[in-house]
């Protein structure tokens, strides 16, 4: 018994319990850090965008404060265009409707035909990137129809449809396919050789070659020539619809110019920037689901 005693007395003494319950009960408090974090991340971000636009707004409202200056100041715009930007909603006759109504119809427009330049697009990239035989044939005179201005097509294709809706859809057509084109053929070009060894050690044939192989390696270089083309079909959009009439923001701004109403024009033009922002955010997330983040430009 004597020796037992000796050896549990020459053992180190255990750590106390109120130790491990302090370190506990500390944690607790820890737990809001990530959300500060975030919240102070996010504050940091957006700080310099508010510094600029705040910065942009003032040098604004100094220049164009004077009484003969030809532009509206940030609160003449503000008094001039309220009920336009109070009332986007508006529903009136022909022509007279709310910003968004006018914005709608335009995205109708460029919806339509930049489908058809993304399906269109895709396919002839595929074929240039992948034959040597189709470049050779096509990609001159791709090279030469991509550097034609998207308005010089609208007289052609006016006398093509005798209609402005269709007419406006194929310049957004023609304007986007370029970029869709030119990327996914250099996409398909880089195509690891190991990719096509597998493909030919597993006999794909050239549809489950397409689908499989072609459509996930180059998918960051289709989703580049989308976002580029989503942004040339919302400026061709914009400048078609001034020329073709109707219901749309192109012919808005036009028709607000021959009436003299600048600050309708500046509030119009500030609708176009923030959706053509948004759908090129939107291409890029698609893009970045898509290739599980390999699209991240």
């Amino acid at each position: 018994m004597t020796v037992t005693n000796l050896k549990l007395k020459d053992q180190p003494a255990p750590r106390p319990a109120a130790r491990v319950i302090a370190l506990t009960c500390s944690a607790k408090p820890g737990g809001h850090r990530p959300w500060l974090a975030r919240i102070a991340a996010g504050a940091a971000n957006i700080a310099p965008l508010i510094v600029t636009l705040s910065l942009i707004l003032i040098a604004w409202q100094i220049l164009c404060s004077a009484p003969d200056s030809s532009l509206p100041s940030p609160t003449r715009v503000m008094e001039e265009s309220w009920e336009l930007i109070a009332h986007p909603f508006y529903v009136g006759q022909g022509v007279d409707q709310g910003l968004f109504w006018h914005i709608a119809a335009s995205l109708q427009r460029v919806a339509v035909g930049y489908a058809l330049a993304a399906v269109v697009g895709i396919a002839l990239g595929a074929l240039v990137g992948q034959s040597q035989l189709a470049m050779r044939g096509l990609d001159p005179i791709f090279q030469v129809l991509r550097t034609v201005p998207p308005l010089a097509w609208l007289p052609l294709s006016l006398a093509a449809f005798q209609d402005g809706n269709p007419s406006a859809i194929f310049v957004i057509f023609i304007t986007a396919i370029w970029p869709i084109i030119i990327n996914t053929a250099v996409g398909i070009r880089n195509i690891p050789q190991d990719y096509q060894n597998v493909a030919k050690v597993l006999r794909l044939n050239a549809f489950e070659y397409f689908a499989k192989i072609m459509l996930p390696a180059a998918a960051p270089y289709i989703f580049t020539g989308l976002r580029i083309g989503i942004g040339l079909s919302w400026l061709a959009i914009v400048a078609a619809e001034m020329l073709i009439g109707g219901v749309g923001i192109g012919f808005f701004i036009w028709d607000a110019w021959n009436s003299s109403l600048i600050s309708d024009i500046i509030v119009a033009l500030i609708y176009v920037g923030i959706v053509g922002f948004l759908l090129d955010r939107l291409i890029a997330l698609v893009g970045r689901v898509v290739t599980r983040g390999t699209a991240t430009a």
